[in-house]
């Protein structure tokens, strides 16, 4: 059978993709991490890790293994918490999945909250740059709840936080921004150059959809992967961003459109059964501070 050594070193070779930086981050030598992972492999039946001359790639059977093993650690890590606090060494630790846009925007505010009230609670926070990655790690056991777009078929439960406005930001004498406008049609931008996401980022699909609504397909300036970047290169004369509200610094040069009609995601809070005591309160929080 395996242990969590075992699994915690199979998740590090993965997460790393070479067994010389595993082992250095795991302060073990390489026989030795060698060793284990051929331990596992034996209990299982199967080859989990295929050795290429300059990386570690999954097989078929190590790919099925992988979010089993990240949720037993997961769950591991939280019985060390549970067995810590009851006996009186800590009073315990909230693990948040979220979104980089979310990170950045709606959350500071909530944990900035939490900690006036909860000021002996750690978080944890784990960050993910689409919703499918940030689903999947929420069902392999990666943290107490999960703060982003309501996921679909979600099997356990779900708490509609309210909806997000992504508005339209352009540079200070764009001629969108002429005569003092405050709205923009996205269909009258159909022909500039955008600020748009690397793929794979969350909000690449959101932008994609929006103008996929409004008739056309955005040309690109420039990719960023930084969500925080997309307001200032939009400022800076780039071409127009498409990002959340409540990511936007409290100065900087650009000009800020909404759109017409608006454009909105939902958001939500949720978890894989019903909420632990400390997640429940989280979640009001999150309410609170979004109302």
């Amino acid at each position: 059978m395996a242990t969590l050594r075992q699994l915690e070193y199979l998740v590090t070779v993965v997460d790393l993709g070479s067994f010389t930086k595993a082992a250095e981050l795991l302060h073990v030598t390489q026989p030795a991490l060698s060793h284990q992972i051929r331990a596992l492999e034996r209990s299982t039946g199967s080859t989990l890790l295929e050795r290429l001359p300059r990386a570690v790639r999954l097989t078929p059977t190590g790919r099925a293994m992988l979010p089993h093993a990240r949720a037993a650690l997961a769950d591991a890590e939280r019985a060390h918490c549970a067995a810590r606090q009851a006996a009186g060494l800590e009073v315990g630790e909230l693990q948040i999945a979220t979104l980089y846009s979310i990170s950045l925007g709606i959350l500071p505010t909530a944990l900035k909250a939490w900690r006036r009230t909860h000021p002996g609670v750690g978080i944890r926070l784990f960050e993910h740059r689409h919703t499918d990655e940030l689903t999947k790690a929420m069902s392999a056991g990666q943290a107490d709840l999960a703060v982003g777009p309501s996921p679909p078929d979600w099997p356990g439960t779900i708490h509609t936080l309210g909806e997000e406005e992504l508005v339209v930001v352009v540079a200070a004498d764009d001629p969108a921004a002429a005569r003092g406008r405050k709205t923009v049609r996205l269909k009258d931008l159909a022909d500039r150059a955008w600020v748009h996401y690397t793929p794979g980022h969350g909000l690449a699909d959101v932008l994609n959809q929006a103008c996929a609504k409004a008739g056309f397909e955005p040309r690109v300036a420039v990719h960023t992967e930084q969500t925080a970047a997309a307001p200032t290169l939009a400022a800076a004369g780039l071409g127009p961003a498409l990002v959340p509200s409540n990511i936007l610094p409290t100065a900087f040069d650009g000009r800020v459109l909404r759109t017409d009609p608006p454009t909105r995601r939902t958001l939500t809070a949720y978890t894989r059964g019903a909420p632990d005591p400390l997640a429940a309160a989280f979640i009001d929080v999150l309410s609170t501070t979004w109302s």
